[in-house]
Parts: C-alpha cells; structure tokens; sequence
C-alpha cells in the first residue's frame, strides 16, 4: 500500500508547520517549514509554532541551513475553507459501512485504507451529507466540476463520492511523485495554488488541513502497529 511507512518524524521534514508565522526555515536536506518565530537551546533549534511559545517542535542547529523573515500570506481563496456543515442527524454511515467503501477504493486504486479514512474524517467526518460553504459535497467533499470530470453522478452516494475523491487522490500522489503533504495540499487547495508557490501554499486553513490529515494517518498506523504487536506477544 502507498504510504504505509509514514512516521512522524518524516511528516516534520517536508510539511510547513500548522500556523503561520513570521521565519521560513530552510533545511539542509532543501525542505522549508514556517513559524512564528525560532529560539536556540544548547545544540538545537527550537521552532514556535506561536508567539505563546506552547508549542514548538525542534531540530539539531547543524540541520538549519537558512533562516528567513516572511511576509504575511495571501488570503486564502473561498475554495480553501471547507465549513462542513450537516445535514441530517443520521446522515453518518456505520463504522463497517464506512471500512467497507474505503477498502474497495483503497484496492482499486493501491491506497492506504487508514489514509482514506483520514482524508473522510478531516473532510466531513464520517458524515455523507457533507455540504460546505464553497459547495464542496459528501464524504470526500467533492466539488460540483471535480465531481463531474471523476465521474461522479451523485456526490451524496458514499460509493460513488469516495471512488471519486480516491481516483482524484491517486492522481495527486502520481502528480506529485508521492509526496502525501504535496498531494493534500492540492487536494484541498487545488493544484494550481500548489504549483504556483512550488509547495504547499501559504494558506492557514490548507496548513491545518494537511497536518491534521498526516497526524490522523500516523496515529491510525501506529495504532494498528500495537494491535499486531499485542496479538503477537499472545
């Protein structure tokens, strides 16, 4: 399965942190991450993800290849922000019902069910009713043209939404070379705005969405790595 192999530590060297800041840090290995603002401590670099200083994540001083003032971001288009709303009360698939869908996508296409799973939860948790304000649709929140050029006849119809939104994925990940965070980013923000700032662009909404997707994913994959670890040990 694609991806499979994720960890943490690997999500760090190739994805812009969650909020913007004011420094863009440039690694040596050539991937760049933004913050708020950097400190040194004894040997390492300690980048702020806010000016609270609650949270930060580091690197050895010998990684940081460059450190760069930024200007504030453009504001994010209206397709960036996703305001899943709900509209039904029982709209929620079951849980098997759900696993089943994913599965026959992640199949068709070589993907990873749990990230197929995460992609759902991040855009419409669970719920097939999903509509947002930009008019993105059901559980992979498909928009109206996506939808059409995929195939899709009814974005409401889980079967046909999530084989939608895994062929539109699949694709990203070819596009970009397997890259999760590159691929994410576009399919949140589109391809174009990818394209146009060479990485994942720098709208708060899109920097969210792409960490939180990865972070749902790892914590699926390490969850399932201790259930075999455990039925081994028995």
């Amino acid at each position: 399965m694609k991806l499979r192999g994720l960890i943490v530590a690997a999500v760090f060297a190739v994805l812009p942190l969650a909020s913007w800041g004011a420094e863009r840090i440039t690694l040596r290995n050539g991937f760049a991450l933004t913050c708020d603002h950097h400190a040194q401590v004894q040997d390492h670099t300690r980048l702020y993800l806010s000016a609270s200083e609650n949270s930060f994540i580091e690197f050895a001083s010998q990684e940081i290849a460059k450190v760069e003032s930024v200007p504030d971001p453009p504001a994010p288009p209206p397709s960036a922000t996703p305001a899943v709303g709900v509209a039904a009360k029982d709209a929620k698939l079951s849980p098997a019902d759900l696993h089943e869908i994913l599965s026959g996508a992640g199949k068709e296409h070589n993907l990873d069910v749990d990230l197929l799973a995460s992609v759902v939860k991040a855009e419409s948790d669970g719920n097939p009713k999903a509509l947002s304000r930009a008019g993105a649709r059901g559980l992979m929140q498909l928009m109206p043209a996506t939808a059409n050029g995929l195939g899709v006849t009814d974005s409401y119809k889980p079967d046909q939404n999530v084989r939608g939104g895994s062929t539109y994925l699949d694709g990203l990940l070819l596009r970009y070379h397997d890259n999760l965070a590159l691929a994410l980013a576009a399919y949140n923000a589109g391809p174009e705005a990818v394209d146009k700032y060479h990485g994942i662009p720098p709208y708060h909404e899109t920097q969210l969405y792409v960490a939180r997707v990865i972070h749902e994913f790892n914590r699926r994959v390490k969850a399932h790595e201790a259930a075999v670890a455990t039925a081994k040990a028995n």
